[in-house]
């Protein structure tokens, strides 16, 4: 069975380099433990939708789905507790949303497994969505922790590794799980085996062009997060394609302008002179690709 991992911001700038930049500034920091808060409690939300709309059907997953909503619900809790000791925002993370484009780039139709759906398919298609999603977690858990095994060793800092390492490990074990469910589909039948290969590469493509909506407002933005719609569409049958993009094509350029708008005035408030010689250059492209990265790490988190 293939193995996917989530890809680099700009196929070149790793989850490392940018919590590396993150750990400097308490502020940055903060802003970005209040967006893992808000995804553990969001997941909390859509994990129970996804148990509702199983009415019953597939025990064995609804009883492992409820025991990932407790590990979510309980990292939620150790987060907010972390925010609210370094009296830090407990609202919701300003600027693009991760989670709410992953969403908006499922073309999932709201129907009911066993009525509307093939319950395999959905089954499936729900364990790919979860896993790639996980991993991401993952990944910026464990550069977190080692961008904060290198930074300065304040008080701060170390509650937020001690809290960041009791998640990693549950999280490591939802990716396992999802794994493991996967593989058990794919053995279930060949056409289940090809269903579980087609659901990775598509959730795959989604969860990447979500990623970098939320950070990507350069110059060139909108063309790039074209060709990630296009990467998703070309994951789906070729009578679904055109109907895919016609419906999320009219999003790109408003969507993407007001990011950067609202992303500059962050920028701005927070430093007007780092705004003028970094933020500005590196919204034009006029600095080297890893200094636009960094730019815009430290800006957008």
């Amino acid at each position: 069975m293939t193995v996917t991992y989530p890809r680099k911001f700009r196929d070149q700038f790793g989850a490392r380099e940018i919590l590396d930049i993150v750990v400097r500034d308490q502020e940055i920091q903060n802003i970005t433990l209040n967006r893992y808060r808000y995804s553990e409690q969001r997941a909390c939300k859509d994990l129970t939708g996804l148990i509702e709309r199983l009415n019953g059907q597939n025990r064995e997953l609804i009883r492992d789905i409820s025991r990932h909503i407790h590990d979510e619900a309980r990292h939620a809790q150790w987060l907010t507790d972390l925010l609210y000791d370094l009296g830090a925002d407990l609202d919701t993370p300003p600027g693009p949303s991760y989670i709410d484009e992953f969403e908006r780039l499922l073309d999932d139709d709201g129907g009911t497994p066993g009525k509307d759906l093939d319950l395999d398919t959905f089954m499936i298609d729900t364990l790919a969505a979860i896993n790639v999603t996980e991993k991401r977690g993952c990944l910026y858990f464990s550069a977190h922790i080692h961008a904060l095994k290198h930074a300065e060793q304040t008080e701060e800092n170390l509650a937020i590794r001690e809290t960041l390492e009791k998640i990693l490990p549950e999280e490591a074990g939802h990716v396992r799980w999802g794994n493991r469910w996967l593989a058990q589909m794919a053995r279930t039948s060949p056409k289940n085996a090809e269903r579980v290969e087609e659901a990775k590469r598509k959730y795959t493509a989604i969860e990447h062009a979500a990623f970098e909506v939320g950070m990507d407002v350069t110059l060139g933005a909108e063309v790039r997060r074209l060709q990630r719609l296009v990467e998703i569409a070309d994951t789906m049958p070729l009578w679904d394609r055109p109907g895919y993009l016609l419906e999320h094509l009219p999003r790109i350029l408003p969507e993407t302008q007001a990011a950067r708008f609202s992303l500059a005035q962050v920028a701005f408030k927070r430093d007007p002179a780092m705004f003028v010689q970094k933020f500005l250059p590196s919204l034009f492209n006029l600095t080297q690709p890893k200094d636009q990265a960094k730019s815009e790490a430290a800006a957008f988190n």
